[in-house]
């Protein structure tokens, strides 16, 4: 059973200019009926910040994912993490967002920047307690959320973006709440790459700080059905197309012989669409009915690709074009939350040619990889094998 809600979460870090670990780390436990995130950021950079915000955020989402109070999550924390001894603050900051299935949310700071909430794209204010633990005091706000409602939670080097450089005091807290108000995007991953986008060229490609955001869109679940690769027995090709047809969501299939089957239980004609030609990406095709139709293997590693290469950047994904790659990918990342992939085993021919690339040969590895990078994502996407 699916919820009246999906909670689309991303986030992405900088490491300071010349670091090759980050300082800051953010710690996600996600199930339908609780999403916790820790954003801890340690004091520096390089690998002590980095063992130090490790050491916060896992044992606060440990404590909290099984069961342990507020107080005795941060009183662990504050009586266990030193001080520095000079500027005598916590060697590790910390921001927590908990959300449960009921949309109930509360947030915890203690000396991270304020969370930024925002409804209908507005700043929204919410109270905030304070309680103290070993002479620190640590905020808590505590508030229903509903759709449409966005979260996002920062470390100091994007308020710190552009100090020295473009600006004389870093992109300041207001400065960063007025451009998220002005961003009406629909996925969190969007409005997370833009905004490590814009602090990566504020600093002029090399940070000055390790540099975290992490936003967080209370979104309606959409759902997208995937057909590729007919089944291994033909006799199921009436049932597959049935099932595939009936569930709920936008519908893609993927691959020349998904589509003729779909065309023929369908009774509907395949139309190719000669509109836009690359000579490296595979036409695509109409079906009446059917959302997208591409060709299979070539276009699923082309799709894999780029997902992977996604996972590894804080670049935007550019989805203006009409081919095939594009129009898929845009589905599945930008319009989608939930992700039932229909495959079938049967063999294609033409991937058992020897002189076709090694690494197309098998679509079942293509379309696995593809699912554990849109898991990587978020994307709650379940494999269904079309054989059985």
């Amino acid at each position: 059973m699916i919820n009246a809600h999906y909670v689309d979460l991303s986030y992405h870090s900088l490491n300071k200019y010349g670091e090759e670990l980050c300082g800051d780390k953010v710690e996600v436990i996600k199930s339908e009926n609780r999403t916790i995130v820790v954003l801890a950021d340690g004091l520096g950079s390089g690998v002590k910040a980095n063992i130090l915000a490790t050491l916060t955020s896992k044992i606060m989402i440990t404590m909290l994912d099984k069961g342990a109070t507020l107080q005795d999550t941060i009183d662990t924390i504050t009586n266990t993490l030193p001080v520095c001894q000079v500027r005598k603050i916590a060697y590790a900051t910390f921001t927590i967002v908990d959300i449960d299935k009921d949309l109930n949310c509360k947030i915890i700071e203690f000396d991270n920047p304020p969370t930024f909430l925002l409804r209908k794209h507005r700043l929204r204010t919410v109270d905030k307690k304070p309680i103290y633990s070993s002479g620190k005091k640590v905020m808590v706000s505590e508030f229903k959320l509903q759709i449409g409602d966005e979260i996002i939670v920062v470390s100091d080097g994007v308020i710190h973006a552009g100090v020295g450089k473009f600006l004389n005091h870093g992109w300041e807290w207001r400065h960063v709440a007025e451009y998220i108000e002005n961003q009406e995007l629909k996925s969190a991953d969007k409005l997370n790459r833009r905004l490590i986008e814009v602090c990566h060229k504020l600093y002029d490609n090399k940070p000055g700080d390790d540099t975290t955001a992490i936003a967080i869109k209370i979104r309606l679940p959409e759902k997208i059905q995937l057909l590729t690769g007919p089944p291994t027995d033909s006799d199921l090709d009436k049932d597959v197309v049935e099932t595939f047809i009936k569930k709920q969501g936008k519908k893609i299939v993927c691959g020349g012989t998904a589509a003729n089957i779909v065309s023929r239980e369908l009774k509907r004609e395949i139309i190719t669409d000669i509109k836009y030609l690359d000579p490296k990406i595979p036409p695509i095709a109409k079906i009446r009915g059917i959302d997208l139709v591409t060709e299979g293997v070539l276009t699923l590693k082309m799709v894999y690709d780029e997902l992977k290469r996604l996972n590894t950047s804080c670049e935007e994904p550019i989805f203006n074009q009409e081919d095939g790659v594009s129009k898929l990918l845009k589905l599945l990342i930008e319009d989608s939350t939930h992700i039932n992939i229909h495959m079938g085993h049967a063999i294609n021919p033409a991937h058992q040619n020897p002189n076709f690339p090694s690494d197309l040969s098998i679509k079942v590895k293509v379309v696995e990889g593809i699912v554990e990078e849109l898991r990587t994502m978020g994307k709650i996407v379940t494999l269904i094998d079309t054989d059985r």
